[in-house]
């Protein structure tokens, strides 16, 4: 998967992937890590909703990843909601040295679920893998529960770096396959339709509002 600048190519596909999670667990440090190799070790909390784009490729096809962050506090839920709308993917975030971000996790799954398609490819992200001996969350739990609601698992450290990239790359990979799976069912179901219709079956023309039928041709390599 190689990345590019924002102005060297136009893309073929564009994801938008959402970021959620309680507030503090780190969404904006893996963001600012993913998107420009950066971290914050005194960033605020974020207001309202900010998002970065990406661009990758995959399979010679040019993708760009329209992640947004959006703001984990409560008295900015209402406003962030409309954000999950046309979301494809989402990183759900939690902190591994905090155990009440992750039992935040099934209502966060909830929120998602509600303001954007059910079929939204999603990570569970235990971040400040770093923080060993402050860890309230063990791995197991996290794959664990990873499992049962169906989703990918990872565990990250927007500090170090570890697996940053991995997580969204997790993502928008699994939107391209989906996506091109989609892709080529329609067009073997299109050529399914070009093959019933050269078989000499029957085809029905729509003509303003009469549907007229029209018998197969005779002549030609097909005549008797």
């Amino acid at each position: 998967m190689a990345f590019y600048s924002e102005e060297e190519k136009t893309e073929d596909y564009l994801f938008k992937i959402v970021l959620i999670g309680d507030s503090a667990v780190g969404k904006s440090n893996l963001l600012a890590r993913f998107a420009r190799d950066e971290f914050y070790p005194n960033s605020k909390s974020t207001i309202g909703v900010e998002f970065q784009t990406q661009k990758m490729e995959i399979n010679g096809k040019e993708i760009k990843a329209q992640i947004w962050d959006t703001a984990g506090q409560e008295r900015f839920r209402a406003v962030t909601s409309a954000y999950y709308r046309g979301a494809v993917g989402a990183l759900l975030v939690y902190d591994i040295s905090r155990r009440q971000t992750f039992d935040s996790i099934g209502r966060w799954l909830n929120e998602l679920h509600t303001h954007s398609d059910m079929n939204v490819v999603t990570i569970l992200v235990g971040n400040k893998s770093d923080l060993k001996d402050a860890r309230e969350v063990p791995t197991a739990e996290g794959k664990s529960l990873a499992e049962a609601q169906g989703l990918f698992f990872i565990e990250t450290s927007a500090l170090d770096s570890s697996n940053v990239t991995n997580a969204f790359q997790t993502v928008v990979k699994e939107i391209y396959n989906i996506l091109s799976r989609k892709v080529m069912i329609s067009q073997e179901l299109n050529k399914q339709d070009v093959s019933w219709m050269e078989n000499g079956k029957t085809t029905v023309v729509i003509q303003g509002e009469d549907l007229v039928e029209e018998e197969p041709k005779k002549g030609g390599c097909c005549s008797s």
